[in-house]
């Protein structure tokens, strides 16, 4: 019998979600399904792949209502922001099927007498995808969709937090016609999660979440040579400059520190300030969170949600308790905000001051709302400090010098640098970290690569 994988909202607590969480025969099965579709699709024509993805774009926005709904109940984002997340995935999906016809074409290399040479991208075969909770429908959209577009399978495990969302996206895609077997989602238990990566149908593993959740997926892996994408979370930075603009700094930082309830792994985590327009950022920053409003997530006022459990909001809790402990002014009074509640995933958000990175809440990811701001006394002191971290996703400098901002960006250690804005993936750029970040890149040309093979085609003439 089928044990059972039980959601419950942040919402009120609720069961929200029971589904049977899939059995070795289940799996087994699914990967014969998907190995024998995927025979198929890898010849299928790129421009007929194309069409078929796009349709299932068109299906999956025709339902952007009840798929708003969903998330929030699923996850606790407020209902004004839940449409965000599908006109995401439609941007970053439309612009990989675009892209698609370049990435994937062959590479022809210098005329050589008498030879014909070029480079074919193919297929790998069958993809495991393993998604989050947080943005349950970005992150997943980055692999599923350049997989299926170069012709792979695709399986997806979603967050036993938004099964939902694994449901909706395998069903628009059957719907826009894709053939049976070629996408299918899989609710399975840690264990099993382990025993599909160690199949020898799956050739490629991308996932997105903890550090020590990537390092279970990554030891699972072991010895099997295949690739995998690993994105594993941040401790994002931001430094605003003597000369930045500070009215639209703050503006970006609270916004790139507090949506989605900080619960965002390329999210602000930590900011250092110059210290000659420290105070007047401070006061900036604690006036724009005060304006929060934290609620049920499914009241169309709230602009602060909960966190996804209890204990995420305890973890949040415990770092600002130990971080006043140590010297930390905490800047924002909870019961300015009357649904804080201790022991619920109802939290206040807090902006702290007098912090240093022997405080857990500017090294250890936070990933709730909470801002830590640290007064520096130079460029070279920001770099510094901004570099002083296990992770490297993304950092942000905020100034109206470009020139020497980019200049500071080049001695930072991350994947994407951000000048006057964070917070925002741009489907044409690379999406990548360094360190305990993880490895690989999804998004842009380049976004294809992991998800198929170099062939290299060396004809000789006469």
């Amino acid at each position: 019998m089928n044990k059972t994988q039980i959601t419950l909202s942040p919402v009120d607590g609720s069961v929200f979600v029971e589904r049977p969480l899939a059995d070795v025969s289940q799996i087994n099965k699914a990967l014969t399904q998907a190995e024998k579709a995927q025979r198929d699709w890898q010849n299928t024509a790129l421009e007929a792949r194309q069409r078929i993805c796009s349709k299932a774009v068109d299906i999956f926005v025709s339902q952007k209502d009840d798929i708003a709904s969903e998330i929030t109940w699923q996850m606790g984002r407020p209902i004004k922001y839940s449409t965000g997340e599908v006109a995401g995935l439609e941007e970053r999906a439309r612009y990989m099927i675009e892209a698609s016809s370049e990435a994937l074409k062959p590479i022809t290399v210098s005329e050589k007498e008498g030879f014909t040479r070029y480079i074919c991208k193919e297929a790998l075969g069958v993809v495991l995808v393993i998604a989050p909770w947080n943005y349950p429908y970005l992150t997943a959209i980055n692999s599923i969709m350049p997989a299926l577009l170069a012709g792979n399978a695709v399986l997806l495990k979603h967050s036993a937090q938004t099964p939902l969302c694994a449901e909706r996206m395998a069903q628009a895609f059957l719907e826009a016609g894709l053939p049976e077997g070629l996408f299918q989602y899989l609710h399975m238990s840690h264990e099993n999660t382990e025993y599909l990566i160690q199949s020898d149908a799956v050739k490629h593993v991308a996932f997105t979440g903890s550090v020590p959740a990537g390092a279970i997926v990554e030891k699972a892996a072991a010895g099997r040579f295949i690739g995998m994408g690993l994105e594993l979370g941040g401790k994002d930075p931001a430094y605003v400059r003597a000369d930045a603009d500070l009215d639209a700094a703050a503006d970006t930082v609270i916004d790139g520190a507090f949506f989605n309830s900080g619960q965002s792994c390329c999210g602000i985590e930590r900011v250092y300030v110059h210290q000659d327009v420290y105070d007047a950022f401070v006061e900036k920053a604690v006036a724009l969170v005060q304006q929060y409003r934290l609620g049920r997530p499914d009241d169309p006022e709230t602009t602060l949600g909960p966190l996804v459990k209890s204990s995420a909001a305890d973890f949040v809790r415990e770092q600002v308790e130990e971080a006043v402990s140590q010297g930390a002014v905490a800047h924002i009074d909870p019961t300015h905000f009357p649904k804080h509640e201790p022991g619920t995933p109802y939290l206040a958000p807090q902006l702290l001051t007098q912090v240093n990175h022997d405080m857990r809440v500017m090294t250890e990811e936070s990933f709730g709302p909470v801002l830590g701001v640290q007064k520096v006394s130079s460029d070279e002191e920001a770099v510094s400090l901004m570099n002083d971290s296990e992770f490297g996703l993304t950092a942000s400098i905020f100034s109206r010098d470009i020139e020497r901002a980019v200049e500071l960006g080049q001695q930072v250690q991350t994947g994407t640098f951000f000048v006057n804005r964070c917070d925002y993936l741009d489907p044409a750029l690379a999406w990548t970290g360094i360190k305990n970040s993880g490895r690989g890149c999804t998004l842009s040309v380049l976004g294809f690569d992991a998800l198929t093979r170099p062939k290299s085609f060396h004809i000789k003439h006469g």
